[in-house]
């Protein structure tokens, strides 16, 4: 070639070969301060795509192992609960088995059924409370509705028991008030009157339970005072407080509570028999008997049993409460839930869709209507009753181990299922590192080879430019 000074192609290719080596030291920087040898599509495109499907997979099982120790976490919850409720059953069965001992008088069958009565009642609690993660795990499904519960069978046993008994000395049927129930709640207000007995009425006054009246009831007096309806209506109960009484004869002197009992029911008695004074109005016959049912007591905690041991299936607690707003004393009744089916709980383990992805567990309602120790009784003067009540309680402990045991299962599947999803996580991660990751070692000699490369262009390209400058000797 000669000489010529228009085109310097030795700098033109010292120049393209040095930005080659500078476009690839470019590249070579970029894998090792980023540590991936596939920063964009046009790395590998080919080894782009296998990766990303090889990182989804790894996301949605980690994604899944976490979902399956969640799925631990809420059956050693559930687990934790019901092993309380076993406690609970061990102790129930102690009580069954101690009030059935002849040796125990009325009296001390009640006491042990005061404490069954909490037991229930916190079985009952446990099962309505335990939740994980705003999820209730022991109330069961109604009708696919997870953790609603409903009280129908109760309600329909006391909404026609129940009444305001407020207006209970009247003329007029209709002043009974519809029953107080709140369905949802299982819960019912019951007014408690806080007048004095007065016995020449012969009419308690102070709390009462009766059964709903028709339309066609009739009123029947005693004394000149209306009791109340009676006649189409099935027989009433009323639950009587005993704060005051009053002598029925001349004198001030008071009667005793035994008096004030056996005077109401000598009374009622004759209730349930009107018969015509042939000036259409009903007056009591003292010749019949009847079956008017009064029960009165000397005590709120007393009443409160009782009515709770009358309808001990359906109520769970019983309380008294003042009602400030309407200056009254109400009792606060409690009713247990009505039975749900059990709840599927599923827990996705897998990061695809199909069925076999899914973990199925079963938990069933544990209430203690469900149990079947709701109405546990053990009273009474003989034994029998507490006698039954034993396999009763064993019955329910045995529902109680069955479902531990099935949540038990679960877990110890589970803990297989984490421990193969973490197995399968680590190695795909391994194949998509293959994949993606910078080899260090490799692209530091590549690194070092485009460095000693840039170096030696820059050189060669600062000597191509002074090759030219020759040719001014020829001028001279």
């Amino acid at each position: 070639m000669g000489m010529i000074v228009k085109h310097n192609l030795t700098a033109m290719n010292s120049n393209r070969m040095l930005g080659l080596t500078t476009s690839s030291q470019a590249k070579a920087t970029e894998k090792l301060s980023s540590g991936y040898k596939i920063n964009r599509a046009a790395d590998d495109a080919a080894g782009l795509a296998i990766s990303e499907k090889m990182r989804k997979q790894i996301r949605g099982l980690t994604q899944a192992s976490l979902n399956a120790q969640d799925g631990i976490s809420a059956v050693q919850t559930a687990d934790g609960a019901l092993n309380e409720v076993h406690d609970m059953m061990h102790r129930l069965a102690e009580l069954t088995v101690k009030a059935a001992n002849g040796t125990l008088s009325e009296t001390d069958r009640q006491a042990v059924q005061n404490e069954v009565d909490e037991l229930v009642s916190e079985v009952d609690r446990v099962s309505t409370t335990t939740k994980f993660n705003e999820t209730y795990l022991l109330r069961g499904s109604n009708d696919g509705d997870v953790a609603r519960l409903s009280f129908d069978d109760a309600n329909g046993t006391l909404e026609n028991s129940f009444k305001d008994i407020s207006t209970k000395m009247t003329d007029d049927p209709a002043n009974y008030a519809s029953p107080l129930v709140a369905a949802s709640s299982g819960q019912f207000n019951v007014v408690v009157e806080q007048d004095a007995t007065k016995m020449d009425a012969a009419a308690p006054t102070q709390a009462g339970i009766n059964q709903e009246a028709s339309d066609e009831a009739k009123n029947t007096k005693y004394n000149g005072k209306t009791v109340g309806p009676i006649g189409a209506a099935a027989p009433y109960t009323y639950y009587v407080l005993v704060e005051e009484t009053e002598e029925v004869t001349a004198g001030d002197g008071k009667l005793s509570v035994s008096e004030v009992v056996k005077n109401i029911n000598d009374a009622s008695n004759k209730f349930n028999n009107p018969v015509s004074d042939g000036q259409g109005n009903n007056t009591a016959d003292a010749t019949k008997g009847g079956d008017f049912n009064v029960k009165a007591f000397a005590s709120m905690d007393e009443l409160v049993k009782a009515i709770k041991g009358d309808y001990t299936n359906d109520i769970k607690t019983v309380n008294s409460v003042y009602n400030k707003e309407k200056s009254r004393l109400e009792l606060k009744v409690e009713t247990f839930a009505d039975i749900n089916d059990p709840i599927d709980v599923s827990l996705h383990v897998g990061a695809d869709s199909s069925a076999d992805n899914k973990i199925y567990m079963n938990i069933s309602q544990l209430s203690s209507r469900a149990l079947g120790i709701n109405g546990l009784d053990v009273r009474g003067d003989t034994g029998n009753a507490a006698t039954a009540a034993i396999d009763v309680v064993s019955d329910a402990l045995q529902k109680v181990s069955n479902q531990r045991a099935a949540l038990g299962a679960i877990q110890n599947r589970l803990e297989h299922t984490i421990a193969n999803l973490d197995n399968i996580v680590e190695n795909t991660t391994s194949a998509e590192a293959t994949i993606r990751d910078t080899d260090m070692a490799t692209q530091m000699v590549e690194y070092s080879n485009n460095q000693i490369l840039a170096q030696a262009g820059q050189a060669m390209l600062a000597q191509s430019n002074q090759a030219t400058s020759g040719v001014l000797s020829l001028l001279q």
